[in-house]
């Protein structure tokens, strides 16, 4: 089972969130720590409780209060554990959309790692958000075969059986023809296999393929194709092999090097607190032999870096 950093407080009091916060944002200067200590206790659906009720209760609408307060990255982090998955999720493929040039790279993450209600529930919050249809805003920032994969994953239409291990031999030899057995590529049948086949079923096919050729699949991925759409199917086959690896992978590319990726980062912490945030810490220690919160403690800081460990519970 995935396991969660942040679930449901049992004590939870609507009320008394509401007034910990107002206390912490009014008179002179900012309670910080107290808006830390609030946010990291509570799960999304009781954040969603204590906006409606914080309103009634001061007639004050608390994301306005908290944009007005805080600043930078810590603003960010708030807002977006205020926001339900959905809207967050919406929120950030408008930005990558939207803005100057598009961030392909937040397409490819949010497109080919949710599930297929979390997608249905994207889409309905983007045309809220931007009165306009998801799948018609990625047709008109991309082409080709980026495009045919980013549409196929918009559908929210994948598979959810189990693996079929006759199935996957199968499917495992038909991209073995499609790709590096040929001249060329048969991008269509790349598409067809990972945009519809279960995550199950998907390793499964990987785990033949290696069978066939003595490499993993994502080495015919990086042989086969290139760009974006390169990055699309890669981050499919990473999420099919190991979901939490892949969150791992993306919150050390996030810190390593020069600077840091905070966006990518908020973005890794928030939108898997409540679903694998502990795999996904446990599998950044295996991989790069120290925590998650050691490269967040040296990467981050302030109150930026101190709501991150809250929420990851460090």
């Amino acid at each position: 089972m995935p396991t969660p950093t942040v679930v449901p407080n049992p004590s939870f009091n609507a009320e008394e969130e509401s007034q910990a916060l107002r206390n912490a944002m009014k008179g002179l200067g900012t309670d910080e720590k107290a808006i830390v200590s609030s946010v990291a206790r509570m799960a999304n659906a009781q954040r969603q409780e204590v906006i409606i009720k914080y309103k009634s209760m001061y007639g004050r609408d608390l994301i306005d209060d908290l944009k007005s307060e805080l600043s930078s990255d810590f603003e960010n982090t708030v807002i977006a554990l205020f926001m339900t998955p959905a809207d967050f999720d919406a929120s950030c493929l408008r930005k990558a959309i939207k803005g100057l040039g598009t961030k392909d790279k937040v397409l490819c993450e949010i497109m080919a790692s949710r599930t297929n209600a979390q997608i249905q529930a994207i889409k309905a919050a983007y045309k809220k958000l931007c009165k306009n249809e998801l799948e018609k805003d990625i047709k008109g920032d991309t082409s080709g075969d980026y495009e045919r994969i980013l549409v196929s994953l918009c559908q929210g239409a994948r598979e959810e059986t189990p693996a079929d291990m006759a199935l996957a031999a199968a499917e495992a030899q038909k991209l073995y023809q499609a790709g590096e057995k040929k001249m060329g590529t048969d991008e269509s049948t790349f598409n067809h296999i990972i945009a519809t086949r279960s995550f199950p079923q998907l390793k499964a096919t990987f785990h033949e393929y290696k069978k066939i050729t003595g490499h993993e699949f994502l080495k015919a991925i990086d042989k086969e194709f290139s760009g974006n759409v390169k990055d699309g199917l890669s981050s499919v086959v990473m999420v099919a092999m190991d979901t939490p690896q892949y969150f791992a992978h993306l919150a050390h590319k996030s810190m390593a090097g020069a600077g840091t990726d905070e966006d990518r980062l908020i973005r890794v912490i928030v939108s898997r607190a409540e679903l694998d945030l502990g795999d996904v810490k446990e599998s950044f220690q295996r991989t790069y032999g120290k925590s998650l919160a050691s490269w967040i403690k040296d990467d981050c800081g302030g109150d930026f870096r101190r709501m991150l460990l809250a929420i990851a519970k460090e």
